[in-house]
């Protein structure tokens, strides 16, 4: 592949991981800062009318965006390793957009491991009800797990955007005393913990979109200040 066709092919993924990214990011942000709020204001008879027919059109455009936004991501990483070789990870760019990756892939597989197979099961569960059935036993826990992890994606967003930026935009002074390996463990270790808690935890400060907000700020700085600490 020539050099023209080359910056062709990141610029199209680039786009791709735009256009897709805003798309999956932007539903994400309606679901916990908008509809989920009016979910707790409204009467039973509507949010069932919004979860049989608005949400499932919502969540089509959510896990696909996501899906988009995986893919072009880890084909523009594929394609800087192919022509920059592995090392170009051990650099600033490297560590600020592995971690962003890092948190982005959890999310990826959040949408598509846990919140698309509980809506699933909690949207199936209203459509019964709608046609007069019983509701599956099943659904509330279902709901709980789908919005705890649609939480932790909301967290996980605000650190994994700063670091998408500050990849091109703020460098890291790297040395050869810098030990990456060191760094990535602990900001596994943080972030591992978190995501654990997605799948088996409780939201706790995540409860509100005021809590998830300023949990985010502080994840954030933490993770921050681990590689400025570390680097």
């Amino acid at each position: 592949m020539d050099m023209i066709n080359m910056e062709l092919w990141n610029l199209l993924l680039r786009w791709v991981h735009f256009l897709a990214g805003i798309t999956w990011i932007g539903l994400l942000y309606y679901f916990n800062f908008v509809q989920g709020e009016w979910f707790k204001e409204t009467d039973a008879s509507a949010k069932n009318a919004a979860v049989q027919k608005l949400v499932p059109r919502a969540l089509w455009w959510f896990r696909w965006g996501a899906m988009f936004t995986f893919l072009a991501g880890a084909l523009t990483l594929l394609t800087k390793a192919h022509v920059g070789g592995w090392m170009i990870f051990e650099s600033s760019w490297g560590i600020y957009i592995l971690t962003g990756s890092a948190l982005g892939t959890l999310m990826f597989l959040n949408v598509w491991l846990i919140i698309w197979p509980k809506q699933q099961i909690v949207i199936s569960s209203t459509n019964q009800v709608l046609e007069g059935g019983e509701a599956l036993p099943e659904a509330a826990e279902c709901g709980l797990k789908a919005a705890l992890a649609s939480r932790t994606n909301t967290l996980f967003s605000i650190p994994m955007l700063l670091f998408m930026g500050a990849a091109s935009h703020y460098p890291v002074g790297v040395s050869e005393d810098t030990s990456f390996w060191g760094m990535f463990w602990c900001l596994a270790v943080i972030i591992g913990l978190i995501e654990i808690n997605a799948i088996i935890g409780k939201p706790g400060p995540m409860a509100s979109v005021k809590g998830v907000i300023h949990s985010g700020i502080v994840l954030t700085v933490v993770l921050f200040g681990v590689i400025g600490v570390l680097v």
